[in-house]
């Protein structure tokens, strides 16, 4: 899970073949963080939390706590009184597909949270919702145990029979980046390095 974490979304998402991205809008609540983990999930019903309040009680340590409902909407599923409970039991982050709110609050409690929304509007606890149930968040299918990396990048998803491969990849890709970016220190260009200039150059043309 360090090591997925230290690699970044960018670089797994990369690694993986430009597989797993969760591609929506997410902000990070403490910049600069980096976090991995197997995914605890809750899908909740539509603009409700009750899911949420039930998936605590399976919430364990190093896990990050997937919150999504059927249409996501600024509606808060995730405030201080449940990231309290988050913190206590141990998750190492929080994805919220929908809204959060007492931010200053989750701020100063130092729990890595990345949401959709800031909004205060409340949410029901009517509907029972679902909790590690599969869910598709951004175009790609997440499943309890999948491992979810979340960085100031945003979101990418491992499948977790996938986890060994992924990392000895993303090995691979650092090794080759690390390579990349000390050929251009010293001074070559990736222009001529790719061997873009030369295909412009048989063209007749800087391609726009």
């Amino acid at each position: 899970m360090a090591e997925l974490a230290e690699a970044g979304v960018a670089t797994v998402y990369e690694a993986a073949g430009r597989a797993g991205l969760i591609d929506i809008g997410l902000e990070p609540l403490l910049p600069g963080s980096r976090v991995a983990g197997p995914a605890r999930i809750a899908l909740c019903g539509q603009d409700d939390n009750r899911a949420v309040h039930e998936v605590m009680s399976r919430l364990q340590p190093g896990e990050i706590l997937v919150l999504t409902m059927p249409e996501p909407r600024p509606v808060a599923l995730f405030g201080d009184l449940l990231a309290t409970q988050a913190k206590v039991r141990g998750a190492a982050g929080v994805l919220v597909d929908a809204s959060v709110r007492d931010v200053a609050d989750l701020r100063a409690m130092g729990l890595p949270v990345w949401t959709r929304w800031r909004r205060v509007r409340g949410a029901t606890k009517d509907v029972r919702g679902s909790v590690d149930v599969p869910v598709r968040l951004g175009g790609t299918g997440v499943t309890p145990g999948d491992v979810v990396l979340l960085d100031d990048d945003g979101a990418a998803a491992v499948p977790a029979d996938g986890v060994e491969a992924t990392v000895e990849a993303v090995r691979a890709r650092i090794a080759k980046e690390d390579g990349l970016r000390e050929r251009w220190r010293s001074g070559e260009l990736s222009y001529d390095a790719y061997g873009l200039r030369a295909e412009d150059d048989t063209a007749g043309r800087v391609r726009e």
